[in-house]
């Protein structure tokens, strides 16, 4: 084997000191001479593996480097677990990296535009950061979590679950990269309160669909139609791609979702006649992009300001988040109908999880009352 910056690999002597090998540096000098480099190489599982010793001027012998050898091989020979130096310093790093090394990292590759990154950054620097940044991942314990509630103590509970889950995703985030190992125990979530629903009163929805249609901007208004048409979530309208919509087979594709999965749904009737509207407007406004509702420049759009004051004009409550909201008036009209069921719902709502979709129960009364009905017909033969 020949080294990046220096000579061949020469054995030292075969018979004295089997398996070491050395070579001389091209530019370390040490008494006057080039200054020499001690390797080993045995096997482990079959397997050829080499592994630097030191340097002569670091005190290193052929004779140490034989002995760390045959060491290697001693464990190997009682089923122990052989690490190179190399292996070992890399697990001294990743023991060491700290919260805040790898939180630095993820927010760099997740950027900080969106919403959503916007909170989860939040809430690390005001609530994580102060607590645990700067701890190493690996000493990281269950308490550590109980100091986050404690920290976010008062706050609501969807607020702290937010908290521990920022932390646990920056954590997988490390272990996925090689950064860090992963956690010795499992984070406990405290259960959240997230089965409010929002969705439109029939005044709200009149008043609503009045202001799509004066709106000038109907680029803007087919987003929100196709959130109220097709329970999509605003990221996956964002994202949407020439690609993604099959008239022909009246499907559209959502690459990387929530659920992580790439996942068709059905194109109804109305969201064809949106999205055929709307590729014919950007192929006008902005034929070099490929995204159905680009946002400046043709890219894909990270934010819509103009949704708040649509809201605004249509006079709906402040809290309705209308992407979200409209994506729950979707499901709600579909349950209240009685002609679905939950978990037809939660297959056009991509939910991975069912339930996710067991808060629209509470809208299918008529539904319930006929199945109670029915099974008391039964009872009575």
């Amino acid at each position: 084997m020949v080294s990046k910056n220096t000579g061949q690999r020469l054995l030292v002597n075969r018979k004295r000191w089997p398996g070491v090998y050395y070579y001389e540096s091209r530019s370390k000098r040490y008494r006057g001479k080039p200054d020499v480099c001690y390797h080993i190489a045995y096997r482990l599982d079959g397997k050829l593996k080499w592994e630097k010793v030191g340097w002569m001027s670091e005190k290193y012998t052929p004779q140490i480097a034989a002995d760390l050898r045959s060491d290697r091989l001693k464990k190997a020979r009682h089923g122990e677990e052989v690490k190179t130096h190399k292996e070992l310093r890399e697990e001294n790093r990743k023991a060491n990296v700290l919260l805040s090394e790898i939180a630095t990292e993820y927010f760099k590759i997740r950027g900080e535009a969106s919403k959503g990154a916007k909170i989860d950054k939040g809430r690390y620097d005001n609530h994580i950061a102060p607590v645990l940044g700067s701890r190493p991942v690996k000493k990281l314990s269950p308490l550590d979590m109980e100091r986050i509630k404690k920290k976010m103590d008062g706050m609501s509970a969807a607020s702290i679950w937010g908290g521990l889950e920022i932390t646990r995703r920056i954590i997988n985030f490390g272990v996925k990269n090689g950064l860090c190992e992963p956690l010795g125990f499992t984070i406990q979530m405290p259960k959240r309160d997230n089965e409010v629903v929002e969705y439109l009163t029939p005044a709200q929805l009149k008043r609503f669909l009045k202001v799509l249609k004066e709106w000038p901007a109907q680029d803007v208004c087919r987003m929100l139609q196709m959130a109220m048409f097709t329970g999509m979530r605003r990221g996956e309208i964002f994202k949407l791609e020439n690609r993604d919509v099959d008239f022909q087979q009246a499907l559209i594709t959502l690459r990387s979702p929530k659920g992580g999965k790439t996942v068709s749904i059905p194109m109804n009737k109305m969201a064809k006649k949106v999205l055929s509207a709307q590729i014919k407007w950007r192929n006008e406004h902005s034929p070099q992009s490929s995204y159905i509702f680009p946002g400046k420049g043709g890219v894909m759009r990270t934010a819509c300001t103009a949704v708040t004051r649509i809201k605004t004009k249509a006079k709906l409550p402040k809290e309705f988040r209308i992407f979200h909201g409209l994506r729950h008036h979707f499901a709600v009209t579909l349950a209240n109908s009685g002609e679905f069921s939950l978990d037809m719902i939660g297959e056009l709502l991509t939910h991975k999880d069912s339930s996710m979709t067991k808060r629209y129960g509470q809208f299918l009364p008529d539904t319930k009352k006929q199945a109670s009905d029915r099974a008391a017909e039964l009872l009575m033969g």
